[in-house]
């Protein structure tokens, strides 16, 4: 805790408010568990994980039967990886996906998909049939992401380079919608102490004001009876509870829980001097030391 005090004090002095526990400071400065998914749009699961195992020990991940933990990080080295046959992807990042559940034959938007990991698990779910709108409003994310669909062998995605607000014109479209919003990034900092360095209340607010530009579009663009799943990778309540509240009290939107079997931390009611709905309770929040991974919020919204 005094490494964070010393880096960055008004971090230390609002998350410390959200959890004061020595375990969540610990977590948050240990380098993540390497994770990698298995791509069976290229090759069947037992296949690749035999091939992987003549060389690595594979730990599965409770809740995602395509993701193992993996003792390696040198993924450059790595056929497999070269080939397209697995994803380096941090264990949580694959929780959205499994929690939309997208379907063969269905119209799926990935409304800020850069750099692809969720998007290809997406594909991967849907295999390879019906359609997913890849959306990023950067132009380099998005090679990125082409880059990774070519490899990866997903060939129902189309790509498209918009501020996310512009898909609000095509409304009750998508049978799915995935909001992995931009966000501070506080899970990340286990990846990078940049996350640690670079953040400010400022950034939050900022981000807080476009993920509500964001969820508001993504849900006009769902279809009646459609799922939108809305994550991010930080633990500020401004940037989660805030925003599904934010969507309730502007539309009808309803909010499904979520049952996977991990540990997760309950969300946040009340935060900096702001009350949420006791509907929020049904998000899943994980802070690190919950399951060993990074941050990360999800809510699961279902437009009647």
């Amino acid at each position: 805790m005094e490494e964070v005090l010393k880096i960055n004090r008004p971090f230390y002095e609002r998350y410390s408010q959200l959890d004061e526990r020595e375990e969540f400071w610990n977590l948050l400065l240990t380098p993540l568990r390497q994770s990698i998914r298995i791509n069976t749009l290229k090759a069947p699961l037992d296949y690749i994980k035999a091939r992987l195992e003549e060389r690595y020990e594979l730990e599965p991940i409770p809740w995602v039967k395509e993701g193992f933990f993996i003792n390696t990080q040198e993924f450059g080295n790595m056929m497999e990886y070269s080939l397209g046959l697995v994803f380096p992807q941090e264990a949580s990042s694959m929780i959205p996906p499994v929690v939309l559940d997208p379907k063969p034959g269905e119209l799926v938007l990935d409304m800020a998909a850069a750099p692809g990991a969720k998007t290809t698990q997406l594909a991967q779910l849907m295999k390879n049939d019906g359609c997913i709108i890849a959306n990023d409003m950067k132009k380099w994310r998005v090679n990125v992401l082409i880059a990774n669909l070519n490899r990866f062998g997903v060939l129902n995605t189309r790509v498209t380079v918009k501020d996310g607000v512009y898909f609000k014109r095509f409304e009750n479209t998508f049978d799915k919608v995935l909001l992995d919003a931009p966000c501070s990034s506080v899970g990340m900092i286990r990846k990078s102490f940049k996350f640690l360095n670079d953040w400010s209340m400022r950034k939050v607010i900022m981000y807080s004001n476009i993920q509500k530009k964001l969820i508001l579009a993504a849900y006009k663009a769902l279809k009646p009876g459609g799922i939108l799943v809305y994550s991010t990778c930080t633990v500020d309540p401004f940037e989660n509870e805030e925003i599904v509240d934010y969507l309730l009290r502007k539309t009808d939107a309803k909010l499904e829980r979520i049952d996977l079997p991990l540990k997760s931390t309950p969300p946040v009611l009340e935060f900096g001097g702001k009350k949420y709905s006791e509907e929020v309770k049904k998000c899943l929040r994980l802070h690190p030391q919950d399951n060993n991974t990074e941050a990360f919020f999800v809510a699961k919204i279902r437009k009647p």
